[in-house]
């Protein structure tokens, strides 16, 4: 007998998939009229539907691993008695068990399809999220979202997004000038509406950097008092790559771990979250080759801060986490030279080095093919080598804008929008607003 496979490709599919959104919507507002309409008749024409009222600010997170990027801004929210609703895609995302916030509701709207088609028929008035891609594929722009804004999960780029990531928000918050000027830059080349563009500053970086000092704060004294519990007797070394066929690990894999390990030093390999997705095979290879010992971990935990703050040295490549270790911990980094191919990312279209991996020189070493082979000197001299310091504080300055200050700030902008928004509804329209209107294109009303 012989089994056909039907292949789906991710264009076909998400065609499909919009086509089965656009029923289900009809449906859906068929279906509500009539239930208004009944509603209305048994009230003896009082009634007044209030159940499908838009939310003030919805906040989307695709993993839980983003908790720690929203929790900042949530809590100046809730500080100010503004109503928010948490979507999260993770049924195990540690913000749904919040429960200081009485203003942020939080829910659990499933993973993958199942939350776009939620978010596809979303009413809201804001929506805040850190997911690229929205109005590419599954995920499309709801009619009854008046503002789409979009924040980073790192201070690094907005250039290494797959293309398109952020071409359908109406407006990003931003920590770096060099955020805003590759923003203009590809919105001029791709000839795309201008967005609203803010330089807010980072609130989880600001947070990660809170954390950071009071853990240094109590470590301190609890040396000064004879009672230090690292006891660390080797330098830890963490391997945190992005995800893809520039990463290290698809580029060099087993045989980086076996350089690492020959060092001696103890190792934490935390590999990129959607590795366990888009390169599951390579993942269970390498951890079944590798597995756990007194040398060797493997990270999987929601927050890296753990991580990061246990280890004296980072080797990445072009992922973001660079800016968390080397700006917030002030460590020094190795970047390894995957050899970038920028033609998946939007960074493709600038036809230059993304910012990022341009001032990795500054932050710490460069690992080639011909300097592997003395991995352990280049770690030592690096970790060692204190003119580094310097670097990185220009750099920090560079990608992390309003140091401390990103929740209020981010906190004022949503606000403010909200009652731009909410003002521009209320106000009457004229026949030439309508006429203006209805002559943008979908998904693309922005404010330059």
């Amino acid at each position: 007998m012989t089994i056909v496979r039907l292949y789906i490709d991710p264009g076909t599919g998400s065609m499909l998939f919009a086509i089965l959104i656009g029923l289900l919507g009809v449906a859906r507002f068929a279906f509500k009229g009539l239930w208004v309409k009944i509603r209305f008749l048994f009230s003896g024409g009082k009634s007044k539907d209030t159940s499908d009222e838009a939310i003030p600010l919805a906040v989307f997170s695709d993993d839980k691993r983003y908790w720690s990027v929203f929790e900042p801004i949530l809590k100046e929210m809730d500080k100010r008695g503004f109503d928010c609703v948490y979507m999260t895609a993770s049924e195990d995302d540690p913000g749904l068990k919040q429960t200081d916030m009485p203003h942020v509701k939080t829910e659990c709207i499933g993973p993958g399809n199942k939350a776009f088609a939620k978010l596809n028929f979303l009413k809201a008035t804001i929506l805040l999220s850190t997911t690229p891609g929205v109005d590419v594929y599954q995920w499309k722009r709801s009619k009854d979202v008046k503002y789409y804004v979009h924040i980073p999960h790192s201070p690094a780029e907005m250039t290494t997004y797959r293309m398109f990531g952020i071409d359908y928000y109406d407006a990003l918050l931003l920590s770096g000038q060099f955020q805003i000027d590759d923003t203009r830059d590809l919105e001029k080349v791709r000839n795309l509406p201008a967005k609203e563009l803010v330089l807010t500053g980072s609130p989880f970086m600001d947070e990660k950097r809170r954390k950071f000092e009071e853990r240094s704060e109590n470590a301190a004294k609890a040396s000064s008092e004879g009672k230090d519990p690292s006891d660390k007797k080797v330098r830890t070394v963490l391997l945190a790559p992005s995800w893809g066929t520039s990463a290290i690990l698809s580029r060099y894999g087993a045989d980086f771990i076996r350089d690492l390990l020959s060092t001696g030093y103890h190792i934490i390999v935390r590999p990129h979250p959607q590795s366990f997705t888009s390169e599951k095979d390579l993942m269970d290879k390498l951890m079944t080759e590798f597995p756990e010992s007194e040398q060797l971990e493997w990270n999987r935990d929601t927050d890296n801060f753990d991580a990061l703050n246990r280890s004296d040295i980072l080797i990445s490549d072009f992922s973001g986490v660079i800016f968390d270790f080397s700006l917030v911990f002030d460590k020094p980094v190795i970047c390894a030279d995957t050899e970038f191919d920028a033609s998946p990312y939007d960074a493709w279209w600038l036809k230059r080095l993304p910012w990022g991996l341009s001032v990795i020189p500054r932050l710490g070493a460069k690992l080639t093919k011909e300097n592997r082979g003395d991995l352990k000197k280049m770690i030592d001299d690096c970790i060692e080598d204190e003119s580094f310091a310097e670097s990185r504080r220009q750099v920090r300055d560079e990608a992390w804008a309003f140091q401390g200050e990103g929740a209020v700030r981010m906190a004022d902008y949503l606000v403010a929008k909200y009652e731009e928004l909410k003002k521009a509804q209320e106000e009457p329209k004229t026949e030439d607003t309508e006429k203006s209107e209805t002559k943008e294109p979908k998904g693309k009303k922005v404010k330059a």
